[in-house]
């Protein structure tokens, strides 16, 4: 028996998990405060910690900006057309990032992508002072290449780093340290502006913005490598041991051709950011000064951590079975979307987008009567964001461990996903009514839940045995799997 054998101790901890032996080093090392063991730093809740900062840092000053429409312009049609180029190359990139992120590795990846929101924010400040409109698209086009692999590696981390039990928790952990970022990101401008009235952002809020977004990119590179994660229960995260670009790239047909059903959560894929140019530009931005744009938008993300805790841990309840969670997650979502978007015609049916453009049309405030309504719908809209993108994590996560997997559906999630907030926005920035983009969002939702119904429904297994995930592997079960749980019976991770 080797030294680190010898003295490794195996135990259980408050949940029951047994807690199997470590390696030596500095990566495997509790470090203890009082009665409390905290994880070593290359566990999953470490690792996961570190990926929500990241995003937490870029995507969610990212969605600060996003959430005061037209990212704090006065006229959001130049931003419109750079969100255009942002998510058509966000959508392509996005699709086949899962190659990348395989080949580079997760922590590459993840850090290059966080280097384009800072680019972004930069072209917002010079955009303040010049209207360079070709810098704005071309900043919004190379966001798009760096958002199409960060969200991938992020996707793949995950959903193929917790166990199987705390999937749910996990990426309702990542969801409320994200969320925040876009919190505390909406009151940096509603700290500047909150005696203003007017309707336009100052230089201090992108230079604010620029300096959090940096600094997410260069956290990325401290974290581990996909292979050196370790689990409490001792087994490790499915990968390719020896993965190169022809490898990943048949990868991704494999993926396509093996697990074929992925295409009917597509259309839930496409619909989970075309929403997102209607409430920020056609509600948030059509009707609120900056203040309360700023205000809406804090109370808009506050809400998505409302509604990650909450759908995250049903998702992870342990008296049911994972087969009849996902199957109430999918009557609850539709429930939602007939709840909340039903409610959200009584407020759009009031006003058009003629209504709002003249120059001289005077925007809501926080104090004007009967703010109260859209306030709470603005909140519910958030809420049910935070519900719909959890569960489609969820979904995804259960059915596949595999980290070389993962990695492809998070890909064709955040691809698809862009295509169709890439044709929103074009649609938005040519002047459709918004009573039209509010019933295109109505329809799709509920269509995408129609669609991915016979998958969510069959496909979506109790667990999934260690020998399905290797699958799609070079790794052997004596890589991931502790020797004492090895091959006598199946086993999950």
């Amino acid at each position: 028996m080797s030294d680190p054998e010898k003295h490794a101790s195996t135990y259980a901890d408050e949940e029951g998990t047994t807690i199997a032996p470590r390696p030596a080093g500095w990566k495997y090392k509790s470090v203890k405060i009082g009665s409390k063991s905290l994880p070593w730093y290359a566990s999953p809740p470490i690792q996961l910690l570190m990926v929500a900062f990241v995003c937490f840092l870029c995507p969610g000053m990212y969605n600060s900006l996003s959430g005061l429409g037209g990212a704090g312009q006065l006229n959001a049609t130049d931003n419109n057309n750079a969100q255009v180029a942002l998510y058509s190359t966000f959508s392509v990139v996005g699709f086949f990032a899962g190659t990348f992120a395989n080949r580079l590795g997760l922590k590459t990846t993840l850090s290059f992508g966080g280097l384009g929101y800072f680019v972004y924010s930069s072209s917002l400040l010079c955009y303040n002072h010049t209207q360079n409109a070709g810098f704005l698209i071309f900043a919004g086009a190379l966001l798009g290449v760096c958002a199409g692999l960060l969200w991938c590696a992020q996707g793949a981390i995950m959903m193929s780093y917790p166990p199987e039990h705390a999937k749910g928790r996990y990426i309702s952990w990542f969801w409320i340290i994200f969320n925040l970022g876009a919190v505390i990101g909406s009151l940096i401008p509603l700290g500047q502006n909150i005696h203003s009235t007017t309707n336009g952002v100052n230089d201090g809020t992108y230079v604010a913005f620029m300096v959090l977004m940096f600094l997410g990119a260069i956290l990325a590179w401290f974290l581990v490598d996909s292979k050196d994660i370790l689990r409490k229960d001792g087994t490790k995260v499915i990968v390719m041991k020896n993965p190169t670009w022809q490898s990943e790239i048949m990868g991704l047909y494999e993926c396509l051709r093996d697990d074929y059903y992925i295409v009917a959560l597509f259309p839930m894929f496409f619909a989970s950011n075309w929403f997102y140019v209607y409430q920020f530009n056609d509600v948030n931005l059509a009707k609120f000064n900056i203040r309360t744009r700023s205000l809406n938008s804090c109370l808009y993300w506050t809400s998505q951590i409302f509604g990650a805790v909450l759908f995250g841990y049903c998702l992870d309840i342990k008296a049911l079975r994972r087969s009849t969670k996902a199957k109430s997650a999918l009557v609850a979502l539709f429930v939602l979307t007939l709840v909340i978007w039903g409610g959200g015609y009584d407020w759009q049916k009031n006003y058009t987008r003629e209504d709002t453009t003249p120059l001289d049309y005077v925007k809501d405030d926080w104090t004007t009567p009967g703010y109260v309504g859209p306030m709470f719908l603005y909140m519910f809209y958030g809420f049910y964001d935070a519900a719909w993108q959890t569960s489609v994590y969820w979904f995804m996560g259960a059915l596949t461990n595999n980290g070389r997997k993962t990695a492809y559906f998070a890909a064709f999630y955040k691809g698809i996903q862009s295509a169709g907030a890439a044709i929103t926005y074009r649609i938005d920035a040519i002047g459709a009514p918004f009573i039209n983009i509010y019933a295109s969002c109505f329809a799709l939702l509920g269509a995408s839940l129609i669609i991915a119904a016979p998958v969510i429904i069959w496909k979506i297994q109790d667990h999934v045995p260690v020998e399905e995930d290797l699958k799609f592997s070079d790794e052997t079960i004596e890589e991931v799997v502790p020797v004492a749980e090895n091959p006598h019976h199946t086993t999950t991770v």
